[in-house]
């Protein structure tokens, strides 16, 4: 599945992977989360991943396909683009993963 967001090139393998169990704030942080829970979204979907790596001008791809190590019944990851191929920051406003949060 393409979304508007998604950009295909042949090192999207080398991007950051995001699952949904990391932001999502229904879930535990035994069961995968990883961000706080006052910032996390209840149930987020890779639609909602990809329409946010639009807005702030990210490239991503959409992985249906893929599903969560720790509970396979997780489908769907999103892989996004934080740097270029020489290390700095595809977006000058996000330099950091704390400057995310």
């Amino acid at each position: 599945m393409e979304s508007a967001g998604e950009v295909r090139t042949s090192g999207s393998k080398m991007w950051s992977v995001v699952y949904l169990v990391y932001i999502n704030s229904n879930k535990t942080v035994a069961e995968g989360r990883r961000v706080a829970a006052s910032k996390a979204c209840p149930d987020p979907t890779c639609a909602e991943i990809a329409d946010c790596c639009s807005h702030l001008k990210i490239p991503c791809r959409i992985e249906l396909d893929k599903a969560y190590p720790r509970d396979f019944m997780q489908v769907g990851r999103v892989r996004v683009q934080l740097k270029k191929e020489d290390g700095s920051p595809l977006n000058p406003e996000i330099t950091t993963s704390e400057h995310q949060r």
